[in-house]
């Protein structure tokens, strides 16, 4: 039996090991380095799909129900709640636990190894209230036996990137890792296999949030966020609830916003509201469960905004559909989370005695460091420290793939 690395992220999973001396990421879904960590409920076949499967059915539009930002529920009562999904009672912790087995599976049948030991990435901190991380790591480490491993071992994600960047020839380096949930980091100095962490933070603010925010300036305010509700009686008006716009918006949120009681609850809404056609955009959301694809459009937006494209796209919505959205746009909207980032990567380096100057290197990791945004802040931080870019969605993996043949 074997040791793996296992980077459980809130959007992307990833496993490696180390081969002839290197880490070698494992192919896990459709030959890609990494997998969306994404899970779908398949309705009709009465079974579960995962990864760029399980997106694959929310596009066709199959019937079912997919989760995906599991992560981020990690240490919340959620996790342990059994409802009812798909016509199977069912907690958020076993559908973490499938996840993982199946990430097991598919690395044991694309190495012929079998893998019951797993060093696995984490936030610096899930949550900001240490009993509500503890509960998060404990949930993480009760989904991976369910999963089949017998031994679990945790390595700061931040950590993980700075072993695998080989160290820093001279002075410190930094890795700034903005994953999908949560943002870290790790100052450190040394090279190679002599990698010493000499102080580590963590943010709870990560690209979902990022997705949310831009959801919530850009694209909830067509679906009737902001706009008026007539009274049952007389000529009064009150702003619509802003509570399920904030649901909607926020990808761990969403599966749970198709009930019958809300779906009620918005359609009598729409009833009174004073811009209907907002409205009516919101029932068709909630009634054909296309909140998922609406966060997906957001995400796409995002990543075209910062690239140069100019719009989100909603035509599943309503056909023609769709919102503005500039990288001007990703300045000004995600400007307060950008500047949270980049006072936690000065907490880091005061937390380990230094100021900037000594920075010479800084790692870049997480899909979201790729933002302009937030590239720009830290090197308006760090002027002259070099800035390192490997490939920024396996930094992570590759760092505990190497603790992972340390550990064996």
């Amino acid at each position: 039996m074997a040791w793996i690395g296992l980077d459980f992220g809130t959007s992307n999973t990833a496993a490696a090991i180390v081969e002839q001396g290197a880490p070698r990421v494992i192919t896990l879904d459709s030959g890609a380095r990494t997998q969306p960590t994404a899970v779908f409920l398949d309705g009709n076949a009465r079974k579960t799909v995962f990864g760029q499967d399980a997106l694959d059915a929310l596009v066709d539009g199959r019937e079912g129900r997919f989760m995906r930002a599991l992560k981020s529920v990690l240490g919340t009562p959620l996790m342990h709640e059994v409802r009812v999904l798909q016509h199977e009672r069912v907690a958020l912790i076993d559908l973490v636990a499938r996840f993982l087995e199946q990430v097991r599976e598919r690395a044991e049948t694309a190495t012929g190894q079998d893998f019951d030991k797993v060093v696995s990435g984490r936030p610096v901190r899930f949550h900001h209230d240490p009993d509500r991380h503890a509960r998060a790591t404990a949930d993480l480490t009760a989904a991976y036996h369910k999963a089949g491993f017998k031994e679990v071992r945790f390595l700061p994600e931040p950590e993980a990137a700075a072993i695998a960047s080989g160290g820093v020839s001279s002075g410190l380096g930094l890795v700034v890792d903005i994953g999908g949930g949560t943002s870290d980091f790790s100052v450190f100095r040394g090279t190679a296999g002599a990698v010493d962490v000499l102080a580590s933070h963590g943010i709870r603010l990560g690209g979902t949030d990022f997705d949310r925010l831009l959801s919530l300036a850009h694209v909830m305010p067509l679906f009737g966020m902001g706009t008026e509700i007539k009274a049952v009686f007389g000529s009064q008006t009150s702003t619509a609830p802003n509570a399920i716009f904030h649901e909607l918006a926020t990808w761990e949120a969403i599966p749970f916003l198709y009930t019958g009681e809300v779906r009620r609850r918005v359609v009598d809404m729409a009833k009174m509201a004073v811009d209907q056609r907002a409205f009516g955009r919101l029932v068709e959301v909630l009634e054909h469960e296309l909140g998922h694809d609406v966060a997906l459009a957001v995400e796409s937006g995002k990543i075209g905004a910062n690239s140069g494209a100019d719009a989100i796209n909603l035509g599943l919505v309503e056909r023609g559909l769709s919102v503005p959205l500039t990288s001007g746009d990703l300045t000004h909207d995600l400007s307060g989370s950008v500047d949270l980032i980049r006072e936690g990567a000065a907490e880091a380096i005061a937390a380990a005695g230094a100021d900037a100057a000594d920075i010479r290197k800084v790692v870049m990791v997480g899909g979201s460091s790729l933002l302009t945004a937030v590239d720009t802040a830290i090197r308006d931080l760090l002027p002259a420290a070099e800035i390192e870019r490997g490939d920024v969605f396996t930094a992570v993996v590759d760092g505990l793939a190497i603790a992972a043949a340390r550990a064996a």
